[in-house]
């Protein structure tokens, strides 16, 4: 936790509290920096709470101004509807949705209480109770105003606090909603709706935030060089997933193992120990990167990830590397070297000599290719080959596309038929 409201932990312990958080809907997938905000509604309804998850549909439009340095581009309505369904399939691995208990969490989208509001009216009725002076003091507002600032921030932005201010104020209003929580970014925006409440309806209303997840080396968390980790397998597969977890360093896993994980204070002990005994076997990026895996995606994905993991490092079979599907097999063997041969060809059958040296190159002669097969070194699709006149042809192909020589340990090559 980050900052939280005097009197928060006291209401929570007096009743079932509703609480909700904001999820932004730029994309139809959340990414893994929305994790935290997901666990602590999770965490939240585990403890006998209702959580609320809130979709911006109408804040969306707008783009909040909290830790950005510029204005974002504004989507329409139709992809914020086509991103609001995704969230929620998301969300329901996650949080118990139409349960018929009490604390049932539900999700609503601000456009709806939104889209019939005036601008008249919401500045006679909404604007007069928060002053300028006010929202001016607001970090997210401060930094963008500074001298330093070239962008500046228009009236759009200006007015974002007013308007998930707003939003806490209806979901206090119709919901009996108490407390927003959040990243601690959002304690400005959180704290400007408490005040609207107090001010508009005389009402008591509170904050919690949670810290924004960084990395020891300074490099920005869920995010890879070829972009952000997200949530959907279709987006990132949840072997990437997976192996994203499991690169974790070992002062960031000894953090991210308590926030991302719903093991116990007495696990979580025991394993950060263990490891601290025997940290090159990587004790806790192996639990964390299982733990969050079958958590977003299932155990049979986890399971998937763990033996293609193996089959990269030496470990694994010919049958394994077959069941992969083949997204994970071409993320697996991403960055290896390619070579292309015509699959009319291969049908008719290509000596394993000429496939590997005047088809492809991967070797630069059939007498070091032939060296290679009397040392044990050769393998296809994870086989060893001892005979140099085998033929290859179309039942070597994986998926019907890709032959998988090896050289030795680690030089693996992907041929493709085509």
């Amino acid at each position: 936790m980050q900052d939280m409201m005097p009197g928060t932990e006291e209401q929570l312990k007096k009743e079932m509290t509703t609480a909700y958080i904001g999820f932004d809907p730029t994309a139809d997938s959340l990414h893994i920096g929305s994790l935290a905000p997901i666990l602590l509604l999770k965490r939240f309804q585990m403890a006998g709470h209702k959580p609320v998850a809130l979709v911006g549909g109408a804040t969306g439009m707008i783009g909040d101004p909290s830790g950005k340095s510029q204005e974002r581009n504004l989507l329409d309505e139709e992809t914020l509807r086509k991103n609001q369904e995704g969230i929620r399939k998301q969300l329901g691995r996650f949080l118990e949705f139409d349960s018929g208990v009490a604390n049932e969490a539900l999700m609503v989208n601000n456009y709806d209480w939104m889209k019939n509001f005036s601008f008249l009216a919401f500045i006679r009725d909404i604007g007069k109770h928060i002053t300028v002076n006010y929202m001016m003091a607001k970090d997210s507002v401060k930094k963008r105003l500074n001298t330093d600032s070239r962008i500046g921030m228009s009236f759009t932005e200006f007015t974002y606090q007013l308007v998930q201010g707003y939003d806490f104020l209806w979901l206090y209003e119709h919901l009996g909603c108490k407390l927003q929580m959040g990243g601690s970014d959002q304690w400005g925006n959180i704290t400007t709706g408490t005040e609207l409440i107090r001010r508009k309806l005389g009402g008591e209303a509170f904050a919690l935030t949670i810290p924004l997840i960084t990395k020891a080396d300074g490099s920005k968390f869920g995010k890879t060089e070829s972009g952000n980790i997200w949530l959907d397998p279709a987006r990132t597969s949840p072997y990437k997933f997976y192996q994203y977890w499991l690169n974790t360093s070992d002062e960031d896993a000894e953090r991210y193992i308590k926030i991302f994980t719903l093991l116990s204070k007495e696990e979580i002990e025991e394993i950060t120990e263990a490891h601290r005994q025997v940290p090159h076997e990587r004790l806790l990026q192996k639990t964390i990167a299982r733990e969050v895996t079958c958590l977003v995606h299932s155990k049979a994905d986890y399971e998937t990830a763990v033996e293609a993991s193996q089959i990269l490092f030496g470990q694994g079979t010919a049958e394994q590397l077959r069941k992969l599907d083949e997204e994970t097999f071409l993320a697996v063997f991403e960055g290896v070297p390619q070579f292309s041969i015509s699959k009319a060809e291969l049908s008719q059958g290509i000596g394993v000599l000429d496939l590997l040296t005047e088809k492809t190159g991967i070797f630069p002669s059939k007498g070091e290719l032939r060296r290679t097969i009397k040392g044990n070194g050769l393998s296809i699709n994870k086989e060893k080959i001892s005979d140099e006149n085998l033929t290859v042809d179309t039942s070597f192909l994986i998926g019907g596309k890709y032959i998988l020589p090896q050289k030795g340990k680690k030089n693996y090559f992907l041929i493709i038929a085509e």
